[in-house]
């Protein structure tokens, strides 16, 4: 079930939000664990029992700590490193058992079989947020959930379960306990719901058409400017799918009296690598930051550790993506970036912002390319098109007729990954705010249903990873 569909925004959350309201605020939780369940059964009705698994173990494993983490730091920092073990390895054989057998199996005399399990949908995101739990109690800066139906709740929460943003613990910890609402809230949710809905539908499903043709053009086929418009395509398709989703999981949440963090602030005006990736999936980003970076270090080593902390973090960024080494090499190309940055290329950009922000977005296209292609030898070849090496020449009369027939879309979708729109908004009267809000919104939901209506399954990118 996903949320740009008729099925989850007319009968499901309906039924949700009706109830939720309607029973006392000491069983809200409860009947949000009870459809939490549902929502996720509903595409994976066997791996729900992995999710439950994964809430118990770290449920106890919150108490163990709490209770040890005083009198007997050394064993709470045990039970805290089997906890870390289990949980990692809960997700790495899910998810990359097959890609190890494969890639072992290539050794002579080596034949490991493959399981071809599928991918347990939304296990790189619940399994963070529930593994970062026990470290925040064990740091002190978690307190210890009792209940588990509340704990539960945060893990399984069917806003931003399957593909985030990674919401962690604390920050939603007294949420769990007491949360207002209001109408102020929930209209602000719905609000944000729609704008979700209408990015996803409206922007990022038809520039992706064009990316669907380029993505299956043999090499040989392929110019220079269509390799370009291809990949321009997809950058701004994942872009406003990704970010589609986080907006409408923050509006659902808020629907719900939640508040989550925000999760992209418009990182295509970047001027550098390093501030793109402070704008894009920021909760991810900020996880590694917390739980992996700052523990090795972070800045306040030297140099060399440094780098060496970056070419950690990143190499399981690229990995935490996805089952193909594609993903561990498009990590390391940004740990390039970033340490050239680092080193000395950041106070050169902040100098000239203009070549700053080409740069940026050169590096940023260009690495979508390892991000989304299958293998290396197919990114390879897309490499190779863009930058004149391939057969296809630099235009063709294709390109053209595409380049015709996506002007519209292409222009609308660049000028939205802008915030000109939002500071055009908020520098309206307040009166006219409250006239225009209302009717974009119904507009934005109507014609999104009306898409809607005639679409085949159109799920979220990030659904894979």
């Amino acid at each position: 079930m996903v949320f740009s569909s008729l099925l989850f925004m007319f009968i499901y959350l309906v039924v949700v939000l009706a109830v939720y309201y309607a029973v006392p605020l000491k069983w809200r939780n409860l009947w949000l664990f009870i459809v939490n369940l549902v929502f996720y059964a509903w595409g994976e009705p066997f791996y729900v029992l992995l999710m439950l698994f994964s809430i118990c173990i770290n449920y106890a494993s919150g108490f163990l700590v709490d209770k040890y983490r005083l009198e007997n730091r050394d064993k709470a920092k045990k039970v805290l490193a089997v906890n870390v073990v289990i949980n990692l390895a809960l997700l790495g054989f899910f998810k990359y058992y097959d890609l190890f057998a494969s890639t072992l199996s290539l050794i002579p005399g080596v034949n490991i079989p493959t399981l071809g399990l599928t991918l347990p949908i939304g296990i790189s995101f619940y399994t963070f947020q529930t593994m970062s739990y026990p470290i925040d109690i064990y740091r002190g800066d978690a307190k210890l959930q009792k209940n588990f139906i509340s704990f539960g709740t945060f893990v399984a929460l069917f806003p931003q379960l399957i593909a985030g943003p990674i919401v962690r613990y604390k920050d939603i910890a007294d949420q769990l306990g007491f949360r207002a609402g209001g109408i102020d809230q929930f209209s602000s949710g719905v609000r944000r719901f729609c704008v979700g809905l209408a990015k996803k539908v409206l922007i990022a499903n038809n520039i992706g058409l064009l990316w669907d043709i380029y993505n299956v053009q043999a090499s040989s086929e392929l110019t220079v400017v269509g390799a370009w418009m291809g990949i321009i395509a997809f950058s701004l398709q994942l872009y406003f799918d990704f970010s589609a989703y986080s907006d409408m999981a923050i509006g659902l949440g808020r629907m719900l009296g939640f508040e989550f963090l925000e999760n992209f602030n418009y990182p295509y005006i970047s001027k550098s690598v390093t501030e793109f990736w402070r704008r894009w999936h920021i909760s991810l980003g900020t996880w590694f930051r917390d739980y992996v970076y700052i523990p090795l270090g972070g800045n306040r080593c030297s140099k060399k550790r440094q780098f060496f902390n970056i070419l950690v973090v990143w190499a399981l960024t690229g990995f935490w993506h996805g089952a193909n080494w594609t993903f561990l090499c498009w990590g390391l190309y940004y740990a390039i970036f970033l340490m050239i940055e680092k080193a000395f290329l950041l106070k050169k950009l902040e100098k000239a912002p203009v070549i700053g922000h080409i740069y940026t977005i050169i590096v940023a296209v260009c690495g979508w390319v390892l991000f989304d292609l299958p293998s290396l030898s197919a990114a390879g070849s897309y490499y190779a098109s863009m930058f004149g090496f391939a057969q296809g020449g630099f235009i063709n009369a294709s390109d053209i007729y595409y380049l015709k027939n996506f002007a519209l879309i292409l222009i609308i979708t660049i000028i939205a990954a802008l915030p000109l729109g939002k500071k055009l908004y908020h520098a309206l009267p307040n009166k006219a705010k409250s006239i225009i809000t209302p009717i974009l919104i119904v507009l934005s939901l109507v014609i999104s249903t009306a898409y809607l209506v005639d679409a085949s399954y159109n799920p979220f990118l990030y659904f894979r990873f």
